[in-house]
């Protein structure tokens, strides 16, 4: 393979983090050419090869790589346009709408060459160091709490609303636990309003509780939350009987900034057995904000390019049915107030599309 062929579809904020990613790559794989393409209804300023059809693009670029980056609500329109295709599919998540049949999305993707969608906070450090000790000490989980929110008032861009945040705190749960048990959803609370441009009525905010096995979780998840939050707080009992705490936290202050702190209580005091921060003190300014998201990339390239095996299992078709069959039950339990009204002055407001990663992350 000389060539790789990239293809997004949705040069929007999302789509353009993935150029970024796959070009601060490029000099990874010395021998391998990188080439762009992207798909939108009209062109961008942008000197990457147009293409205004899923079709055309297919027909004429022959991608070998397609990232599916629009909004969530066309998520489903496009698989099913690449239905039949067997290349490599990167997915924004989450996978569709709770609307959408997911017999078909599982159909037209039988024939690709591999499909990964996007929950980015597996490849973090934190996650995998938790991960690992999980593992090697044999923790057995009692409790789990999530706080999950950030702020996407006047967010221009169109949404499913909390699904799409709430999905991150759930699949890092079972993820840092094995993945060998599934979340059965209790109850489910919520608020609708109109922060978003997709409707008067969209759900901002869940609450959930579920069982995991034996545990208990419960946890939070916002569009509107004044600050971004995202922490994950975990009380394991361990081999020796004893309490063992974690707490992960992501993107604080900054994009791709977590931090995992475990410890337990003693009669001295709290004894750490874990306290670090990740820092990118050697990355260019330009990729700082995308180092978990360069460590997804590098895996499919090197799947792609070497046949090696992701050191992180891909988010394939079946997890992200399964993952997205999930969501669609918290949308059908939710009992929900509202609707909340954000918009106070005459005319909505926007944050522009090349606002700060704050305003659009």
């Amino acid at each position: 393979m000389n060539t790789i062929k990239i293809l997004i579809i949705g040069l929007g904020y999302a789509g353009n983090r993935y150029v970024k990613t796959f070009d601060s790559l490029e000099n990874e794989f010395p021998d391998i050419a990188f080439r762009y393409a992207y798909v939108s209804p009209s062109k961008k300023n942008t000197l990457l090869n147009y293409f205004s059809t899923v079709a055309q693009a297919l027909k004429y670029y022959s991608p070998d790589i397609v990232v599916v980056s629009v909004s969530d609500g066309r998520h489903a329109e496009v698989l099913l346009e690449l239905d039949g295709y067997d290349g490599f599919i990167i997915c924004e998540k989450p996978l569709v709408n709770s609307i959408d049949d997911l017999s078909y999305i599982y159909s037209a993707m039988q024939n690709t060459g591999g499909f990964c969608m996007d929950m980015v906070e597996r490849y973090s450090k934190i996650t995998d160091d938790l991960k690992k000790f999980i593992r090697e000490n044999q923790l057995k989980l009692i409790r789990a709490n999530f706080i999950w929110g950030k702020d996407r008032i006047h967010d221009h861009r169109s949404t499913c609303g909390a699904l799409s945040e709430i999905i991150h705190p759930l699949d890092l749960i079972e993820w840092v636990l094995g993945g060998k048990e599934h979340l059965v959803l209790s109850a489910v609370i919520g608020t609708d309003s109109d922060f978003s441009i997709s409707g008067k009525h969209v759900i901002d905010s869940l609450a959930i509780t579920a069982q995991l096995g034996e545990s208990f979780i419960s946890g939070y998840s916002s569009f509107v939350n004044i600050i971004r939050q995202r922490t994950i707080d975990f009380i394991f009992s361990s081999q020796d009987q004893e309490l063992i705490y974690a707490r992960m936290t992501f993107d604080t202050p900054e994009w791709d900034v977590d931090h995992l702190k475990l410890w337990k209580h003693t009669k001295k005091g709290d004894e750490i057995i874990k306290d670090f921060t990740t820092s990118f003190d050697g990355a260019s300014p330009a990729f700082k904000t995308i180092q978990k998201l360069r460590t997804q990339v590098r895996e499919i390239l090197l799947f792609l390019i070497d046949g090696l095996q992701p050191q992180h299992e891909f988010v394939d078709v079946n997890t992200s049915i399964r993952l997205q069959s999930m969501l669609n039950n918290i949308a059908h339990k939710a009992q929900c107030i509202g609707a909340a009204k954000y918009t106070v002055k005459k005319h909505r407001e926007y944050f522009s599309e090349n606002g700060s990663l704050e305003q659009l992350g």
